[in-house]
Protein backbone atom coordinates (compact mmCIF):
# COMPACT_ATOMS: atom_id res chain seq x y z
CA UNK A 1 0.00 0.00 0.00
CA UNK A 2 1.46 3.45 -0.85
CA UNK A 3 1.73 6.07 1.84
CA UNK A 4 0.87 9.64 1.07
CA UNK A 5 2.50 11.98 4.05
CA UNK A 6 -0.96 13.82 5.56
CA UNK A 7 -1.04 17.58 4.08
CA UNK A 8 -0.23 19.83 7.67
CA UNK A 9 -1.38 23.54 7.47
CA UNK A 10 1.25 26.23 9.01
CA UNK A 11 1.10 26.56 11.99
CA UNK A 12 2.29 30.10 13.59
CA UNK A 13 4.31 28.06 16.21
CA UNK A 14 6.56 27.10 13.53
CA UNK A 15 6.35 30.56 11.47
CA UNK A 16 7.57 32.72 14.08
CA UNK A 17 10.32 29.88 15.22
CA UNK A 18 11.96 30.31 11.39
CA UNK A 19 11.36 33.98 12.06
CA UNK A 20 13.44 34.13 15.05
CA UNK A 21 15.81 31.92 13.56
CA UNK A 22 16.26 33.98 10.42
CA UNK A 23 16.45 37.23 12.73
CA UNK A 24 19.44 35.62 14.91
CA UNK A 25 21.23 35.03 11.81
CA UNK A 26 20.76 38.04 10.28
CA UNK A 27 21.73 40.52 12.85
CA UNK A 28 24.77 38.27 13.86
CA UNK A 29 25.99 38.86 10.09
CA UNK A 30 24.73 42.46 10.03
CA UNK A 31 26.82 43.38 13.17
CA UNK A 32 30.23 41.52 12.13
CA UNK A 33 29.77 43.24 8.99
CA UNK A 34 29.06 46.63 10.31
CA UNK A 35 31.99 45.93 12.50
CA UNK A 36 34.36 45.51 9.78
CA UNK A 37 33.11 48.29 7.96
CA UNK A 38 33.27 50.41 11.17
CA UNK A 39 37.18 49.46 11.85
CA UNK A 40 37.86 50.38 8.20
CA UNK A 41 36.70 53.75 7.99
CA UNK A 42 38.13 54.52 11.34
CA UNK A 43 41.59 53.30 10.21
CA UNK A 44 41.17 55.53 6.75
CA UNK A 45 39.96 58.74 8.72
CA UNK A 46 42.92 57.88 11.09
CA UNK A 47 45.59 58.08 7.80
CA UNK A 48 44.08 61.07 6.31
CA UNK A 49 44.02 63.00 9.58
CA UNK A 50 47.95 62.22 10.25
CA UNK A 51 49.04 65.55 9.44
CA UNK A 52 46.35 67.30 11.14
CA UNK A 53 47.15 68.80 14.66
CA UNK A 54 44.33 69.28 17.32
CA UNK A 55 42.21 66.10 15.34
CA UNK A 56 41.49 63.58 18.33
CA UNK A 57 40.29 60.41 18.26
CA UNK A 58 36.64 61.13 19.66
CA UNK A 59 36.01 62.89 16.44
CA UNK A 60 36.90 60.70 14.15
CA UNK A 61 35.28 57.64 16.27
CA UNK A 62 32.31 60.05 15.83
CA UNK A 63 32.81 60.92 12.23
CA UNK A 64 32.88 56.62 11.40
CA UNK A 65 29.66 56.42 13.63
CA UNK A 66 27.70 59.33 11.57
CA UNK A 67 28.55 57.24 8.52
CA UNK A 68 28.21 54.27 9.17
CA UNK A 69 24.23 53.95 9.47
CA UNK A 70 24.19 55.25 5.22
CA UNK A 71 26.74 52.24 4.42
CA UNK A 72 24.09 50.29 6.31
CA UNK A 73 22.21 50.51 2.95
CA UNK A 74 24.53 49.27 0.43
CA UNK A 75 25.34 46.11 2.90
CA UNK A 76 22.10 44.85 3.69
CA UNK A 77 21.47 42.64 0.16
CA UNK A 78 24.73 40.83 1.64
CA UNK A 79 23.56 40.71 4.97
CA UNK A 80 20.33 39.18 4.34
CA UNK A 81 21.73 36.74 1.60
CA UNK A 82 24.03 35.47 4.08
CA UNK A 83 22.01 35.07 7.27
CA UNK A 84 19.02 33.09 5.31
CA UNK A 85 21.90 30.98 4.42
CA UNK A 86 23.04 30.53 7.88
CA UNK A 87 19.42 30.07 9.23
CA UNK A 88 18.16 27.75 6.69
CA UNK A 89 21.29 25.77 7.03
CA UNK A 90 21.51 25.09 10.87
CA UNK A 91 17.35 23.86 10.03
CA UNK A 92 18.66 21.72 7.70
CA UNK A 93 21.17 20.48 9.58
CA UNK A 94 19.25 19.64 12.53
CA UNK A 95 17.12 17.65 10.21
CA UNK A 96 14.00 20.18 11.29
CA UNK A 97 13.01 21.27 8.08
CA UNK A 98 13.35 17.76 6.73
CA UNK A 99 10.63 17.00 9.45
CA UNK A 100 8.75 19.70 7.98
CA UNK A 101 8.88 18.95 4.60
CA UNK A 102 7.88 15.31 5.42
CA UNK A 103 5.21 16.29 7.32
CA UNK A 104 3.32 17.91 4.29
CA UNK A 105 5.19 21.62 4.47
CA UNK A 106 6.27 22.74 1.07
CA UNK A 107 9.15 25.07 0.65
CA UNK A 108 6.83 27.90 0.20
CA UNK A 109 5.32 27.54 3.41
CA UNK A 110 8.72 27.63 5.16
CA UNK A 111 9.50 30.78 2.83
CA UNK A 112 6.66 32.78 3.68
CA UNK A 113 7.35 33.73 7.07
CA UNK A 114 11.07 34.79 5.74
CA UNK A 115 9.68 36.69 2.92
CA UNK A 116 7.34 38.51 5.09
CA UNK A 117 9.83 39.53 7.29
CA UNK A 118 12.59 41.14 5.24
CA UNK A 119 9.70 42.75 3.20
CA UNK A 120 8.34 44.31 6.15
CA UNK A 121 12.41 45.23 6.73
CA UNK A 122 12.83 46.68 3.98
CA UNK A 123 9.93 49.27 4.00
CA UNK A 124 10.95 49.97 7.68
CA UNK A 125 14.80 50.62 6.13
CA UNK A 126 13.59 52.46 3.25
CA UNK A 127 10.94 54.69 5.45
CA UNK A 128 12.08 54.59 8.77
CA UNK A 129 15.95 54.23 9.01
CA UNK A 130 16.72 56.09 5.75
CA UNK A 131 15.69 59.65 7.14
CA UNK A 132 18.17 59.02 10.37
CA UNK A 133 21.10 57.85 8.18
CA UNK A 134 20.41 60.85 5.45
CA UNK A 135 20.47 62.95 8.43
CA UNK A 136 23.88 61.65 9.95
CA UNK A 137 25.39 61.12 6.71
CA UNK A 138 24.62 65.00 6.15
CA UNK A 139 26.53 65.60 9.60
CA UNK A 140 29.47 63.52 8.65
CA UNK A 141 29.90 65.15 5.48
CA UNK A 142 30.11 68.89 7.45
CA UNK A 143 32.30 67.85 9.64
CA UNK A 144 34.45 65.99 7.13
CA UNK A 145 34.76 69.56 5.29
CA UNK A 146 34.86 71.50 8.16
CA UNK A 147 37.98 69.28 9.93
CA UNK A 148 39.70 67.59 7.44
CA UNK A 149 39.44 68.95 4.30
CA UNK A 150 39.63 72.64 5.96
CA UNK A 151 37.18 74.51 3.75
CA UNK A 152 34.08 76.35 4.04
CA UNK A 153 32.44 74.55 1.00
CA UNK A 154 29.45 76.45 -1.29
CA UNK A 155 26.42 75.70 0.56
CA UNK A 156 23.10 75.59 -1.87
CA UNK A 157 19.41 74.66 -1.31
CA UNK A 158 16.94 74.11 -3.63
CA UNK A 159 13.15 74.46 -2.22
CA UNK A 160 9.61 75.71 -2.67
CA UNK A 161 11.11 78.92 -1.39
CA UNK A 162 13.49 79.35 -4.28
CA UNK A 163 17.47 79.18 -4.33
CA UNK A 164 19.48 79.71 -1.76
CA UNK A 165 23.51 80.08 -2.39
CA UNK A 166 26.46 80.97 0.06
CA UNK A 167 30.08 81.12 -1.36
CA UNK A 168 32.86 81.66 0.71
CA UNK A 169 36.06 83.97 -0.21
CA UNK A 170 39.44 84.39 1.57
CA UNK A 171 41.80 87.17 1.68
CA UNK A 172 43.07 88.18 -2.03
CA UNK A 173 41.04 85.83 -3.31
CA UNK A 174 38.36 88.08 -5.38
CA UNK A 175 37.52 90.59 -3.29
CA UNK A 176 40.12 91.49 -0.96
CA UNK A 177 38.86 90.81 2.20
CA UNK A 178 39.44 87.87 4.95
CA UNK A 179 36.65 85.07 5.50
CA UNK A 180 33.60 87.08 3.99
CA UNK A 181 31.13 85.46 2.07
CA UNK A 182 28.15 86.24 0.34
CA UNK A 183 24.25 84.73 0.69
CA UNK A 184 22.26 84.58 -2.58
CA UNK A 185 18.45 83.88 -2.62
CA UNK A 186 16.35 84.12 -5.28
CA UNK A 187 12.92 83.52 -5.58
CA UNK A 188 13.17 81.50 -9.29
CA UNK A 189 15.80 79.84 -10.87
CA UNK A 190 16.04 78.52 -14.50
CA UNK A 191 18.78 77.10 -16.32
CA UNK A 192 19.48 78.23 -20.25
CA UNK A 193 21.95 76.51 -21.65
CA UNK A 194 25.60 76.70 -19.96
CA UNK A 195 23.92 80.18 -18.36
CA UNK A 196 21.25 80.02 -14.54
CA UNK A 197 18.62 82.92 -14.65
CA UNK A 198 17.25 83.89 -11.77
CA UNK A 199 14.58 85.87 -10.97
CA UNK A 200 13.62 88.26 -7.56
CA UNK A 201 17.43 88.01 -6.22
CA UNK A 202 19.16 89.36 -2.99
CA UNK A 203 22.65 88.86 -2.27
CA UNK A 204 23.88 89.47 1.29
CA UNK A 205 27.73 90.64 1.25
CA UNK A 206 29.72 90.31 4.85
CA UNK A 207 32.96 90.80 5.29
CA UNK A 208 33.59 88.55 7.98
CA UNK A 209 31.55 86.21 9.54
CA UNK A 210 28.24 87.89 10.91
CA UNK A 211 29.00 91.46 9.65
CA UNK A 212 27.20 92.60 7.14
CA UNK A 213 28.18 95.50 4.55
CA UNK A 214 26.00 95.75 1.85
CA UNK A 215 23.04 94.22 0.43
CA UNK A 216 21.99 93.92 -3.14
CA UNK A 217 18.26 93.62 -4.78
CA UNK A 218 18.25 92.79 -8.12
CA UNK A 219 14.61 91.68 -10.78
CA UNK A 220 16.84 89.22 -12.43
CA UNK A 221 20.27 88.35 -12.72
CA UNK A 222 22.28 85.90 -14.69
CA UNK A 223 25.43 83.50 -13.70
CA UNK A 224 27.93 83.46 -16.50
CA UNK A 225 31.66 82.46 -16.45
CA UNK A 226 33.16 84.36 -13.43
CA UNK A 227 30.42 87.27 -12.62
CA UNK A 228 26.93 87.68 -11.71
CA UNK A 229 25.10 90.14 -13.98
CA UNK A 230 22.66 91.67 -12.02
CA UNK A 231 19.74 94.42 -13.59
CA UNK A 232 17.72 96.84 -12.49
CA UNK A 233 19.62 96.84 -8.92
CA UNK A 234 19.36 98.64 -5.61
CA UNK A 235 22.87 98.84 -3.28
CA UNK A 236 21.46 99.48 0.48
CA UNK A 237 24.38 99.88 2.85
CA UNK A 238 24.27 100.63 6.53
CA UNK A 239 24.26 104.41 7.11
CA UNK A 240 24.55 105.24 3.25
CA UNK A 241 21.46 105.74 1.45
CA UNK A 242 20.32 103.61 -1.26
CA UNK A 243 21.34 103.63 -4.03
CA UNK A 244 19.91 102.21 -8.16
CA UNK A 245 21.97 101.24 -11.24
CA UNK A 246 20.36 99.80 -13.99
CA UNK A 247 23.47 97.05 -14.62
CA UNK A 248 26.41 95.95 -12.35
CA UNK A 249 28.59 92.38 -12.35
CA UNK A 250 29.07 91.08 -9.25
CA UNK A 251 32.15 88.61 -9.35
CA UNK A 252 32.23 85.26 -8.33
CA UNK A 253 33.82 82.01 -8.54
CA UNK A 254 31.35 79.63 -8.84
CA UNK A 255 30.09 77.88 -12.47
CA UNK A 256 27.09 76.30 -13.55
CA UNK A 257 29.27 72.85 -13.01
CA UNK A 258 29.80 74.10 -9.27
CA UNK A 259 26.43 74.69 -8.89
CA UNK A 260 25.40 71.31 -10.06
CA UNK A 261 28.45 69.85 -8.11
CA UNK A 262 27.04 71.19 -4.71
CA UNK A 263 23.68 70.81 -4.24
CA UNK A 264 22.55 68.14 -1.79
CA UNK A 265 23.88 64.45 -2.64
CA UNK A 266 21.43 61.86 -2.80
CA UNK A 267 22.76 60.63 0.35
CA UNK A 268 22.14 63.38 2.74
CA UNK A 269 17.99 63.31 2.08
CA UNK A 270 15.57 61.35 3.02
CA UNK A 271 13.30 58.92 1.53
CA UNK A 272 10.52 61.38 2.15
CA UNK A 273 12.35 64.41 0.89
CA UNK A 274 13.65 63.17 -2.44
CA UNK A 275 10.16 63.68 -4.54
CA UNK A 276 10.13 66.98 -3.68
CA UNK A 277 13.25 67.75 -4.51
CA UNK A 278 13.42 65.85 -8.09
CA UNK A 279 10.17 67.82 -8.67
CA UNK A 280 11.50 71.15 -8.01
CA UNK A 281 14.84 70.90 -9.34
CA UNK A 282 13.30 69.38 -12.43
CA UNK A 283 11.02 72.73 -12.75
CA UNK A 284 14.28 74.99 -12.42
CA UNK A 285 15.62 73.01 -15.66
CA UNK A 286 18.23 70.71 -13.74
CA UNK A 287 18.62 67.78 -13.99
CA UNK A 288 18.76 65.08 -11.45
CA UNK A 289 19.58 61.45 -12.87
CA UNK A 290 21.63 61.15 -9.22
CA UNK A 291 18.30 61.53 -7.01
CA UNK A 292 16.12 60.26 -9.62
CA UNK A 293 18.08 56.50 -9.17
CA UNK A 294 18.83 56.57 -5.59
CA UNK A 295 14.85 57.13 -4.92
CA UNK A 296 13.99 54.50 -7.34
CA UNK A 297 17.06 52.48 -5.40
CA UNK A 298 15.21 52.94 -2.19
CA UNK A 299 11.96 51.78 -3.82
CA UNK A 300 13.21 48.45 -4.88
CA UNK A 301 15.29 47.75 -1.88
CA UNK A 302 12.37 45.52 0.05
CA UNK A 303 12.08 43.53 -3.42
CA UNK A 304 15.58 42.64 -3.52
CA UNK A 305 16.20 41.63 -0.53
CA UNK A 306 13.20 39.13 -0.78
CA UNK A 307 15.09 38.46 -4.10
CA UNK A 308 18.16 37.48 -1.85
CA UNK A 309 16.22 35.46 0.47
CA UNK A 310 15.33 33.11 -2.48
CA UNK A 311 18.41 32.75 -3.90
CA UNK A 312 19.75 31.83 -0.39
CA UNK A 313 17.15 29.11 -0.33
CA UNK A 314 18.35 27.69 -3.63
CA UNK A 315 21.82 27.00 -2.09
CA UNK A 316 21.12 25.81 1.56
CA UNK A 317 17.35 24.28 1.40
CA UNK A 318 19.15 20.71 0.11
CA UNK A 319 17.34 18.07 2.39
CA UNK A 320 19.94 15.63 1.93
CA UNK A 321 22.91 16.55 3.90
CA UNK A 322 24.57 13.66 3.38
CA UNK A 323 25.76 13.80 -0.84
CA UNK A 324 28.25 16.33 0.63
CA UNK A 325 29.10 19.30 -1.46
CA UNK A 326 28.19 21.90 1.44
CA UNK A 327 30.98 24.11 1.01
CA UNK A 328 30.35 23.79 -3.05
CA UNK A 329 26.86 25.12 -2.06
CA UNK A 330 28.00 28.15 0.35
CA UNK A 331 30.70 29.26 -2.03
CA UNK A 332 28.24 29.01 -4.96
CA UNK A 333 25.84 31.36 -2.68
CA UNK A 334 28.52 33.94 -1.56
CA UNK A 335 29.63 34.29 -5.56
CA UNK A 336 26.26 34.45 -7.03
CA UNK A 337 25.42 37.59 -4.30
CA UNK A 338 28.70 38.77 -5.62
CA UNK A 339 27.88 38.76 -9.13
CA UNK A 340 24.25 40.15 -8.42
CA UNK A 341 26.11 43.27 -6.78
CA UNK A 342 28.25 43.50 -9.31
CA UNK A 343 25.55 43.66 -11.81
CA UNK A 344 23.89 46.24 -10.04
CA UNK A 345 26.69 48.55 -9.77
CA UNK A 346 27.25 48.22 -13.93
CA UNK A 347 23.22 48.80 -14.39
CA UNK A 348 23.21 51.48 -11.81
CA UNK A 349 25.93 53.12 -14.02
CA UNK A 350 24.28 52.81 -17.13
CA UNK A 351 21.18 54.53 -15.19
CA UNK A 352 23.09 57.38 -14.40
CA UNK A 353 24.51 58.12 -17.48
CA UNK A 354 20.82 57.67 -18.92
CA UNK A 355 21.86 55.42 -21.28
CA UNK A 356 19.00 52.93 -20.25
CA UNK A 357 15.57 53.75 -18.16
CA UNK A 358 16.59 55.08 -14.59
CA UNK A 359 13.50 52.69 -13.41
CA UNK A 360 14.74 49.71 -15.41
CA UNK A 361 17.96 50.55 -14.14
CA UNK A 362 17.15 50.55 -10.41
CA UNK A 363 14.70 47.71 -10.35
CA UNK A 364 16.65 45.32 -12.91
CA UNK A 365 18.91 43.78 -10.32
CA UNK A 366 16.00 43.16 -7.56
CA UNK A 367 13.69 41.55 -10.28
CA UNK A 368 16.91 39.34 -11.82
CA UNK A 369 17.60 38.15 -8.09
CA UNK A 370 13.48 37.50 -7.51
CA UNK A 371 13.91 35.35 -10.78
CA UNK A 372 17.10 33.35 -10.54
CA UNK A 373 15.46 32.34 -6.80
CA UNK A 374 12.01 31.40 -7.93
CA UNK A 375 13.87 29.50 -10.84
CA UNK A 376 16.11 27.73 -8.88
CA UNK A 377 13.47 27.13 -6.23
CA UNK A 378 10.62 25.78 -8.72
CA UNK A 379 13.64 22.98 -9.85
CA UNK A 380 14.19 21.53 -6.46
CA UNK A 381 10.74 21.91 -5.49
CA UNK A 382 9.72 19.96 -8.62
CA UNK A 383 12.43 18.17 -9.20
Amino acid sequence: MHYTPPTMRFTPTLSLYIVRQFLAAFAGVLLVIMGLILTFDLIELIRRAAGHQGLGFGVLLTMSLLKLPQMTHTIMPFAVMIGAMIAFWRLTRTHELVVARAAGVSVWQILAPVLMTVLALGVFETTAFNPLAAAMFARFQHIQDKVLLKRSPDQLDVSEVGLWLREGFDAGKGRGENGGQIVVHAEGVRQRGLELDLRDVHIFVYDRPDHFIRRLGAATAKLVKGAFLLDDVWIMEPGKPSEHVARMTLPTQLTLERVHDNFASPETLSFWQLPAFISFFEKAGFSAPKHRMYLQSLLAAPLLYCGMVLVAAVFSLKPNLRSGGLALRVGSGVATGFVLYFFSKIVYAFGLSQTVPQVLAAWAPALMASLAGLGGLFHLEDG
